[in-house]
Parts: C-alpha cells; structure tokens; sequence
C-alpha cells in the first residue's frame, strides 16, 4: 500500500445508469469517495470528448465514472451501447457499465416518500413513468457488465456493495471493509467475517450513556471497563492480523468484517473503530462504515435490563 496509483484502475471508466430512484446518485458519491472521477447526467454529445480529454501534467489519471440516465440530453439507450461497444474495441480504457435496477412498488413508495416526480411522468402517476423507463432502459440492462437491484438494499447496504465491487486493492492487498451493525436490525450483506459483541455490558441500560454512541469517550469507557473486553478484542484482532495475509495469498479481492451489537450504537461502534484503528497501525487501509450509528435506542430492540439495572429502574 504505497499510495502509487494503479495501472489497470487508471484507464477504467463506469457508465452508472438505471432506473430514476434506483439509487445512481448514492453511487457516484461513493465512487467519489473512493477517489474516482464523477461526472453526472453528461450530455452523450460529450461523452467521447470527455474519455479522450488528456490528464494535466503532473496529474494521475483517476477512473472516471459517469451517471447517465433518461434525463440525459441525447438519452438514447440503444445508440449508446453501440458507441460503448465500438469506444471499446478502440482500446485505451477498459469501459463497463453498472445498471441499478429495483421492483415497481418500491420505486413508487421512494417517489412517494420523497415527495419527488418521476421524470418521465410529470403529470402522471408515477407507476406510468416507471413502466415507461424500463422499457426504454432494457438494451442497457441486458448490455451491462454489472446488475445491482436495490430493492432491499439499504443506502449503506448500497454503498458497501460499490466498495466491494468497484475498491481497487493495491499491491494484491484486499479491499478491505470494517463494519459495525445492530443484530436486531438485521445482518449485513456480504460479510466474510461476523464478530458478535453482545457478551460486553451494554451502555445502552445506563441512562446517561443511553442517548450516546460508541464514538464517545464515556461510552468507550464503559465497554472497555467490562473484564472481558480487552482479552477478547485483542484476540479478535490478533485473529484479523492472521488471516488478512492468508485472503490475500488466495486472491480475495475484498474482504468485510463485520461487528455486531443489539441495536448497533454503542459496543459494536467503539469495536469496530478500534479495530480499523488497529488495523491501520499495521499498514492496512480499512474503510469503516457504522450502519446504524444514527439510529434511535429502543428499548424493545434491547431486549431485558441486566439484573442490576432492573433492580435499580434502568439506572445502573
């Protein structure tokens, strides 16, 4: 991990396009965050001056990817697979395209919760342009090289997806993904590894605590005072540090550990930040997502008080 840009990332380029609402603009951004160029709803008049456009000097060549949809000017789905086919049998960027598809009824309940018009029904419901869309995106549905449907996704769900799929390890090293998550909100997609932190004493029946997270330094305090913690993080840690290398030996590209709490604010957070912590005192580069950091302590996800805060009142 020497921070030398990558050859075979640099002459990459992404078309993002899909359904309106699909979740194109969640995407770019987290393409942009992972140091990809991003361009959005590009006229196709411009598209091939935009690939050929020479890099200044001094300046590395980053993959550009470019969101592209039926608001586009010159939207033509059909004419556009046949320009990427021949742009890419000119050579000097290896072009693909990731459609993000999702069923009817949910892109109906975004619009509707959004309070936002499909644009291919102004003055329709927008079931009608939803129908109207996907007819019209078909031959770059059928076209692309990567297929995501969204429905069930999540936007942090969507956004460990693009890491996954679109991270560039350097020097063979796997991409790597640190995760905290709430049990009782679900598992996470896609984990290759899955630590459980219930057995810590949770901050969440300490009323002062309560409204906190694990990124506060009472908080972190409390989990780190349980007589478990440090013997069992540090393993947890010692455990990562051994088998890092042994993915990398057998080619995984992308590797997401994942730690988890009842309802994913307090123990898993303090863990998983250490962990990324840890794991960048060792050289590695970890990207640290908290799924449910900013959702709200509910006492019914929490299931029972530990013996000594119900005999107290919830005070401990």
């Amino acid at each position: 991990m020497n921070g030398q840009a990558n050859p075979a990332a640099e002459s990459r380029l992404l078309l993002v396009t899909g359904l309106s609402g699909a979740g194109k603009s969640t995407v770019l951004k987290v393409l942009e965050d992972l140091g990809w160029e991003v361009v959005d709803n590009l006229p196709l008049a411009l598209l091939e001056a935009l690939i050929d456009a020479p890099v200044k000097r001094g300046e590395a060549e980053r993959p550009l990817a470019i969101g592209i949809d039926s608001r586009s000017r010159g939207f033509r789905p059909a004419l556009l697979v046949r320009r990427i086919k021949e742009l890419r049998e000119g050579g000097g960027r290896d072009i693909q395209t990731l459609f993000l598809d999702c069923a009817g009824t949910e892109l109906e309940r975004r619009f509707s919760e959004t309070r936002r018009r499909h644009p291919l029904a102004e003055d329709r419901p927008a079931a009608d342009g939803i129908a109207r869309e996907r007819e019209m995106m078909e031959p770059l549905r059928r076209w692309a090289e990567h297929v995501v449907d969204t429905t069930n996704y999540s936007s942090n769900d969507l956004q460990q997806e693009v890491r996954q799929r679109f991270g560039d390890a350097e020097d063979g090293n796997p991409v790597l993904n640190i995760l905290s998550f709430g049990f009782a909100r679900g598992l996470p997609r896609n984990a290759d590894l899955v630590f459980d932190m219930r057995y810590l004493r949770n901050p969440h029946w300490d009323p002062k605590l309560k409204p906190g997270t694990g990124l506060d330094p009472d908080v972190a305090a409390y989990v780190i005072a349980d007589p478990a913690y440090e013997d069992s993080v540090s393993q947890i840690e010692k455990l990562i540090l051994t088998l890092l290398p042994r993915y990398r030996a057998e080619g995984k590209s992308y590797v997401t550990i994942a730690f988890g709490c009842t309802g994913g604010r307090h123990r898993s957070v303090h863990v998983a930040s250490r962990v990324a912590r840890t794991l960048r005192d060792c050289g590695y580069e970890p990207v640290l997502t908290h799924r449910n950091l900013d959702s709200a302590p509910q006492d019914g996800l929490e299931g029972k008080p530990p013996p000594a805060a119900r005999a107290s009142g919830g005070k401990r």
